[in-house]
């Protein structure tokens, strides 16, 4: 079953607070309002990686009603070393995060005088800029609207139910300051985003990959998931070709082992058949008794197949991008 494309803005709930019928499909551009009602299950945040040829930076600002678990990850390509500069502050305190279509400011704010951290992402439309400092860092970027991206709603039922919106192989140019040093953000670099709106049970896993890059002289995105879509009649899988969604339906088989480090991701189906080959493996585990969660992330390098809509192979031979599963107790 192919979820129905819609064209015009929706809101994601009823008055009531329940999931609107209507809002349950897929779309190209962020048409998505998010009036969400309740307390402590509802979440929304703004995730971006940024993968460049000497960094890999992932930037999350988000809400989950009672905490805001804003995060900074930082990878060198080079050495493989990496940090993260994460906080957890009570009651989302210090974050905001609109329900609104773009334009719109998502933000956070958290540590102490020492070790305090900013970010800033400001979707205008056209372009979203992306500002930040941290102890040892700062970017400063701009990522430019390039094409179709995948919005899809997630129906677990009328109570729980989550938007996520997905742009792959984004451009981007600035800078990333880390320790001192200054890394020029530009060719070779990509952008992806990860816009998250809904109300969530308690316990969940999820899947997902992405991976942008250059082949044949196209501009290729890879987007897909797994895991928490399951059984809802929704997917998150498209490939992108020149900023045109080509959407999957089908429910892809996922392969991986988290115990080899060094092993591959594959993800498998009628329509793909593509592996990741790590290069760097994250394992990063938060349990602050309500809040807790587990991830595994493997950033690495593509390759393999996907089908567009006409059944052509679309290679992903060389994209980069990551992998990963996250288990999540909120």
């Amino acid at each position: 079953m192919t979820l129905p494309e819609l064209t015009e803005p929706v809101d994601l709930c009823l008055p009531t607070g329940r999931l609107n019928p209507a809002a349950v499909g897929r779309t190209r551009t962020p048409l998505h309002r998010s009036p969400l009602r309740g307390w402590g299950r509802s979440k929304r945040w703004e995730y971006w990686g940024i993968m460049t040829p000497d960094l890999f930076v992932g930037l999350t600002v988000a809400s989950l009603d009672y905490a805001a678990v804003p995060s900074i990850y930082l990878v060198e390509r080079a050495t493989g070393a990496h940090r993260t500069i994460g906080g957890l502050e009570p009651v989302a305190r210090g974050t905001s995060i609109p329900d609104t279509l773009p334009p719109f400011e998502a933000s956070a704010r958290w540590g102490g005088r020492l070790g305090a951290s900013e970010l800033r992402m400001h979707a205008a439309g056209s372009a979203t800029s992306i500002r930040g400092t941290a102890p040892g860092f700062a970017i400063d970027v701009t990522s430019p609207d390039a094409g179709d991206a995948l919005g899809v709603v997630v129906p677990w039922s009328d109570r729980l139910f989550q938007y996520t919106l997905k742009d792959v192989a984004r451009p981007v140019s600035g800078s990333i300051m880390v320790d001192g040093r200054e890394f020029a953000v530009g060719e070779g670099s990509w952008a992806v985003l990860d816009r998250g709106r809904g109300r969530w049970p308690y316990r969940m896993t999820w899947n997902w990959a992405a991976g942008s890059g250059l082949v044949d002289g196209r501009r290729i995105g890879l987007q897909l998931g797994g895991t928490w879509t399951d059984g809802t009649g929704s997917t998150e899988n498209a490939v992108f070709v020149d900023g045109v969604q080509h959407y999957i339906a089908e429910e892809l088989t996922w392969q991986y082992d988290l115990d080899d480090e060094a092993s591959p991701w594959r993800i498998v189906g009628e329509h793909a058949d593509v592996t990741l080959t790590p290069w760097h493996r994250r394992l990063e585990r938060t349990n602050a008794l309500v809040v807790a969660s587990t991830i595994h992330q493997a950033l690495g390098t593509w390759s393999g197949w996907m089908l567009d809509t006409s059944g052509t192979r679309v290679s992903v031979d060389g994209l980069v991008g990551w992998a990963e599963q996250a288990q999540n107790r909120w």
